[in-house]
């Protein structure tokens, strides 16, 4: 069945390579970027492979771009645009912990909101978010990240038994780490402002990221989740990072302080 799906943060990473896939297997593709040089770019990309998208300007911060694409009818939300900021927790500023909330979690509840009530009215539709496995686990120096993919879980289970009677699915796609440069960027975000005061915690004492994982499984996965007709309530990839949170999960019963 072709489906008509909005993917935000469509520029790179996961949202470019599903919105890239979705459009090869005939599905009617918007795609959202942030950034005017984004949109020109992608439509390019786009033609030079023969793929038909139609790419829009959706800073999801932007009350205008939320307003213009909420205007829209889709069968599919796919709630994919975020950002990662790193640093301890007792020292990364308040200014920057907001912006991580406020992209990954107000900026992507608004357009669910908007769109949730249409699908309610017709019965029908299903919202895919991005949340991570920093969200069901925890992540030393990028707790300001992993606290906001734990609200996005609080709010995608909420939603969950909140819609079903009315027809609407909301599902949540948790990504482990993978080389999209989205990792990378973030944990060298906090250098921003590391250097901009006295510091009593300790700078992030890893840098290395060289197990990161080919990015196409997860893409392919989230593919699935958005076209399957009974897809499952979450999916984490890889494997070894869905054995890893039951495992962490299971032992946080046991952690003594």
């Amino acid at each position: 069945m072709i489906k008509t799906v909005l993917v935000t943060g469509a520029a790179s990473g996961f949202g470019r390579g599903v919105a890239f896939g979705l459009a090869a297997k005939g599905h009617k593709v918007i795609a959202g970027c942030q950034i005017w040089p984004q949109v020109w770019e992608m439509r390019h990309a786009a033609d030079a492979q023969g793929l038909t998208i139609e790419v829009v300007k959706l800073d999801v911060l932007n009350e205008i771009d939320r307003g213009k694409i909420l205007a829209r009818d889709i069968d599919v939300l796919f709630n994919n645009a975020g950002i990662m900021e790193s640093g301890p927790m007792a020292e990364i500023p308040m200014e920057v912990f907001r912006a991580v909330f406020e992209t990954n979690v107000f900026a992507a509840l608004a357009l669910a909101q908007g769109f949730a009530r249409k699908m309610v009215q017709r019965k029908s539709g299903r919202i895919v978010w991005t949340s991570s496995v920093a969200g069901l686990v925890k992540v030393a120096f990028d707790g300001a990240y992993a606290a906001s993919k734990h609200a996005v879980e609080g709010i995608c289970s909420a939603m969950h038994d909140e819609l079903k009677p009315y027809g609407v699915e909301v599902v949540t796609v948790n990504p482990g780490a993978y080389r999209t440069g989205f990792n990378d960027t973030g944990m060298e975000s906090m250098d921003q402002w590391w250097d901009q005061g006295e510091r009593v915690v300790a700078h992030w004492p890893v840098r290395a990221l060289d197990k990161q994982h080919d990015p196409a499984e997860m893409i392919a996965a989230m593919i699935d989740v958005i076209e399957a007709d009974h897809p499952p309530y979450r999916t984490v990839r890889p494997t070894s990072a869905e054995e890893m949170v039951r495992k962490e999960q299971e032992q946080a019963w046991t952690i003594r302080v």
